[in-house]
């Protein structure tokens, strides 16, 4: 599928006669180049002034609506790769995207051609926006939930140092008596040797031979050591001195429960938004890709009478010319229109009058801009 085409119009007479010595030029002198008719119905026209304040706004408005279509798409791309899921190709009403714009039909239900253009412009413009704003509240209510579920996977997988302790610690390696208590100690991995000579010495009434190593990572290893409890106090001032962290834990089945609990809910919650989300994206794909399709043959449209003149008398088609053949296509639809005027058009390296005016560096005897559907 080809990512970038080009929309173009060109002026005609006949437009049978324009298109069929359009697709004879392309199939002799680029054969490798798409090209499709861009059929745009006869839509309403209005006053000068009106197309003239129109075409200010449209560049504007188009800029927005690729670009809410390239978030939601990116959106997909981001949501499959999360969930495992193959790239699915992305349609509009179950067309491909590339299909829908190479046969588009106006849909004359939902974008009446009796309508002024600037009537169609801002429905599709509030229509896009509205969208926008919903994709921004339900990408941050899954991101919110991700998020949750970040903090606990870093403090379940982070260093001994920070991280949560309860899944390292099976109820019978805490005593916990009227007088003795389990401490829990951090010790640098190049430190066990001196924890393990250290540990009944750094205060007193230390059980002895109590300590017992709960699990190690490439940092730390995790000791139980079991004293009385009123020498605890101590026994942490002491420890930190020579290095070694006692970690604040109290032992609790249901407090540990409770967080597994929350874990398990965290993920179903997850995979339930990033579901939900994926389904809305891909729909409201379809329904952004279609809107900007409409904008775009108004666009053509309205550039095409402000650029040829009434009645309405122009061809519209989509090329999706490969890059090495781009000059000849362009050299082809040049040839097209009117030789006398082509010149005034050509950019400044080939001498033409319009060149370097307003820095358009696409200034062609025709209408053109391109679509960038990736």
């Amino acid at each position: 599928m080809a990512s970038r085409y080009w929309v173009v119009s060109l002026p005609v007479q006949n437009s049978a006669s324009t298109w069929n010595n359009l697709q004879d030029q392309i199939s002799k002198h680029s054969f490798d180049t798409p090209l499709y008719r861009f059929n745009i119905p006869n839509l309403r026209v209005g006053t000068l002034d009106s197309l003239l304040a129109l075409s200010d706004d449209l560049l504007k408005s188009n800029t927005f609506i690729e670009g809410v279509s390239h978030k939601i798409r990116r959106q997909i791309e981001e949501l499959e790769r999360a969930s495992g899921l193959e790239t699915n190709a992305l349609t509009v009403d179950g067309v491909p995207v590339d299909s829908y714009l190479t046969r588009f039909v106006w849909d004359e239900a939902k974008y009446p051609t009796m309508s002024p253009l600037r009537e169609i412009v801002d429905g599709i413009h509030t229509q896009v926006a509205k969208i926008e704003d919903d994709l921004k509240v339900c990408v941050a209510e899954y991101n919110n939930v991700r998020g949750q579920l970040n903090a606990i996977n870093r403090k379940q997988s982070g260093s001994l140092a920070v991280r949560d302790l309860s899944n390292l610690v099976k109820p019978e390696d805490i005593i916990t008596s009227e007088h003795l208590v389990t401490l829990l100690a951090v010790v640098p991995k190049y430190s066990q040797k001196d924890w393990l000579s250290s540990y009944e010495t750094l205060t007193t009434y230390v059980v002895p031979r109590s300590s017992k190593k709960l699990y190690e990572d490439n940092e730390y290893a995790l000791y139980t050591v079991t004293l009385f409890g009123r020498v605890a106090d101590n026994f942490r001032t002491s420890a930190r001195e020579r290095g070694f962290q006692v970690r604040d834990f109290e032992y609790s089945p249901e407090a540990q429960e409770s967080r597994k609990q929350e874990l398990e809910k965290l993920v179903q919650d997850q995979d339930m938004l990033r579901s939900s989300l994926l389904q809305w994206c891909y729909a409201s794909y379809g329904e952004v890709f279609s809107s900007w399709m409409h904008f775009c043959a108004v666009r053509v449209f309205a550039e095409s009478i402000l650029r040829y003149g009434l009645p309405p008398s122009f061809l519209a088609c989509v090329l999706s010319p490969s890059v090495k053949g781009e000059k000849k296509v362009r050299s082809i639809l040049e040839g097209l229109c009117d030789s006398a005027n082509s010149t005034f058009w050509k950019t400044e390296d080939e001498g033409g009058a319009m060149a370097g005016l307003g820095g358009d560096t696409d200034a062609h005897p025709y209408v053109s801009f391109t679509i960038n559907i990736a």
